[in-house]
């Protein structure tokens, strides 16, 4: 909402979930969205006290992991390489943690993309690109899905709902499809419990 423009929505919810979240005496807030995890951790702030932690989901199982509490044991057989979402990665700096529980799956062969972290392209998913036709050409979207194919990875794994959309619309477009597939980290993990 906020990237997209609606300044004054965005701070009138702001303030009725500030409210809420206070009432209630919130203090750990775990997204599944790098777009909401940029909103809670920095955005939120602007208009008011955030007096609760904010973290993304792979902060928090990298959390469990190290603390032993996820038991992962089936082995998955499979060659993955991560998508970093731009909320997460570029604006945020979380590079490891997606990471960490990747190589925490039993039977992942992890490969890294040659535009990965600071240099990873962005699928368009975010800030309402998704819904934009563009200009004429190839979406980026497409060609994250063939540098994914020249690593030889059977799976693209993400950690953001609207890069997956756009992954999996783009392994389409691109030829791709029943060759690799697009997997949200959590859905990993439910797979090797």
């Amino acid at each position: 909402m906020h990237a997209m423009g609606e300044e004054g929505l965005f701070e009138m919810l702001v303030e009725e979930n500030l409210e809420l979240f206070n009432e209630f005496e919130i203090t750990k807030m775990v997204t599944i969205s790098p777009h909401c995890y940029n909103a809670f951790s920095n955005k939120y702030s602007e208009y008011g006290d955030v007096n609760f932690e904010v973290k993304h989901y792979t902060q928090f199982l990298v959390d469990l992991i190290d603390e032993d509490r996820l038991k992962l044991t089936k082995e998955l057989g499979k060659v993955v390489t991560y998508h970093d979402p731009c909320y997460l990665g570029k604006h945020n700096s979380i590079f490891d943690e997606p990471r960490k529980v990747l190589e925490a799956i039993p039977g992942i062969t992890f490969v890294e993309m040659d535009r990965s972290r600071e240099r990873s392209l962005c699928c368009e998913g975010g800030g309402g690109m998704m819904w934009n036709e563009g200009a004429e050409g190839e979406r980026t979207a497409v060609v994250r899905v063939r540098d994914a194919a020249e690593q030889g990875a059977e799976i693209i794994a993400v950690a953001c709902p609207f890069c997956m959309l756009t992954l999996e619309d783009a392994v389409k477009t691109a030829g791709y499809e029943g060759q690799i597939e697009v997997k949200d980290i959590l859905e990993l993990l439910s797979e090797s419990l």
